[in-house]
């Protein structure tokens, strides 16, 4: 029978459960049983029929197109309800157009992200997501890092961006600071172990360090050899800060992070680098000489060399974590490589694979735990226009491009390879949206109109309906 969950974690061994909504999962068989009461169900959709209609005859061609999809998303979501993967999503906010923190809540739910990175502790983020279950890491800059390393700094940052919003607000780990040990700077690197000290034992203090683990981010140029996986080193100027910071993570249980970008090898050298390899195509692959093993894709070499590296150090058993990876829809002429269809190429194969439940080959029984970049493109970013074009989603919460999982809901549309950025559809725009166009007011269209009103009435009533129904079926 199906059980009701109220404490909804995805993990990367469930292999026969689905979600179908907020809180609730059913065993694969209970489909069927959903289906036997689809007729019910539609008919009790009829008497929305016209007011809709008038609805959507009085308004624009894009407000019926967000209530048509929106329907088919609503129902979609409950007859077809999609595979939950346990992926991460980065929610970067450089930017002065991104919808607000209520809205991203379906988003992040309609890829099925388990897991949420944020750049800081946004306040109005942490709020939205209470009670959804969904796992936070928050960030501390790099710019804070001196002043964390005073303890009575430390404690009152945990205090009010950590202890305040637990445990509605599900956080799970922070990472203090960001590529810290490759950008050359010895006084920050000098103060990156002692903020990561405070704030940890900030957290013993509030006895919240059973459930928070502290930890930071490092570039992959952290690694001096990375081919083939099995050699996989730390670069020697930075082993003397690298060993301590290790040992922390390990008598903490914290995982190492790394960010990990395949586009940024190929951009570098695309003739010698299979855009196939780097991409999760078919392709021949390579066998790492010293192991033996076959990799058909970079990514996962990459990870092992991670692991290769720790092992030289001693740290054979510490859990690798892909903080940061992802491809621009997007890029500058000398950017080879970034376009719409590379990024769902690379994106769209990645959640199928950690949609396999496999882990790598040197790790094969390993988790993969990966955060994707990023949720949005970020129109305040510096740099090349990459930079950018990483997200998933457009500002107005449509999809940046097609990207084939279940549970997004868009079609892979026409795409042109030059990039478009800044549409609102178009030749590149997905047959459904997930979010209600902007508005130059609020940035969401208002519903406002009686008749409107009225639609919406009945639309509460009938996910009251159907909630209703599925919680009988959990009976």
């Amino acid at each position: 029978l199906p059980k009701k969950n109220t404490n909804y974690k995805a993990h990367t061994n469930t292999h026969h459960t689905i979600q179908t909504g907020p809180n609730l999962t059913l065993n694969t068989n209970t489909n069927t049983k959903i289906l036997e009461y689809l007729p019910l169900v539609i008919t009790h959709l009829l008497p929305l029929s016209l007011p809709l209609a008038h609805l959507i005859s009085s308004s624009s061609s894009m407000e019926a197109s967000y209530l048509y999809t929106n329907l088919f998303i609503f129902l979609t979501g409950f007859i077809f309800p999609s595979t939950i993967l346990s992926v991460g999503i980065n929610y970067g906010q450089i930017a002065n157009n991104l919808p607000s923190p209520d809205h991203v809540v379906p988003l992040v739910k309609a890829i099925g992200a388990a897991k949420v990175k944020l750049y800081d502790a946004d306040p109005k983020v942490l709020k939205a997501f209470a009670n959804t279950g969904v796992e936070f890491t928050v960030s501390l800059g790099n710019e804070y890092l001196n002043k964390m390393t005073d303890p009575s700094n430390a404690q009152q940052w945990v205090k009010s961006n950590v202890q305040a919003y637990l445990p509605a607000t599900k956080i799970t780990s922070i990472a203090v600071g960001n590529e810290v040990l490759t950008l050359n700077n010895t006084n920050l690197s000098g103060c990156l172990l002692p903020a990561m000290q405070s704030i940890h034992t900030a957290l013993v203090n509030l006895k919240l360090d059973s459930q928070v683990t502290v930890t930071t981010a490092h570039s992959v140029s952290i690694l001096q050899t990375s081919y083939p996986p099995s050699t996989g080193a730390f670069r020697q100027d930075l082993k003397s800060c690298i060993s301590p910071i290790l040992d922390f993570l390990s008598k903490t249980c914290s995982p190492f992070l790394i960010n990990a970008y395949p586009f940024f090898a190929y951009k570098a050298n695309p003739k010698q680098v299979s855009l196939d390899f780097v991409l999760f195509q078919p392709n021949s692959g390579v066998v790492d000489p010293g192991t033996n093993l076959h990799y058909d894709n970079m990514l996962f070499a990459q990870i092992d060399a991670v692991y290769a590296a720790l092992s030289r150090l001693g740290y054979k058993k510490l859990p690798v974590q892909i903080s940061e990876t992802g491809w621009p829809s997007k890029g500058d002429e000398d950017e080879i490589g970034a376009s719409p269809e590379n990024a769902k190429k690379y994106n769209g194969n990645l959640l199928k694979v950690i949609g396999q439940k496999k882990g790598t080959p040197a790790r094969p029984n390993s988790d993969l735990n990966i955060f994707v970049f990023a949720m949005f493109n970020e129109n305040l970013k510096p740099g090349p226009t990459s930079e950018r074009n990483y997200g998933l989603f457009k500002p107005d919460g449509t999809p940046a491009y097609g990207l084939g999982v279940s549970g997004i809901g868009v079609s892979s549309g026409n795409s042109t390879g030059s990039g478009g950025g800044g549409g609102n559809g178009g030749a590149n725009g997905p047959a459904v949206y997930l979010s209600p166009p902007v508005n130059s007011s609020n940035g969401y269209l208002a519903i406002s109109s009686s008749t409107e009103q009225m639609v919406w009435s009945n639309w509460r009533r009938l996910s009251m309906g159907l909630m209703l129904m599925v919680s009988y079926l959990m009976a």
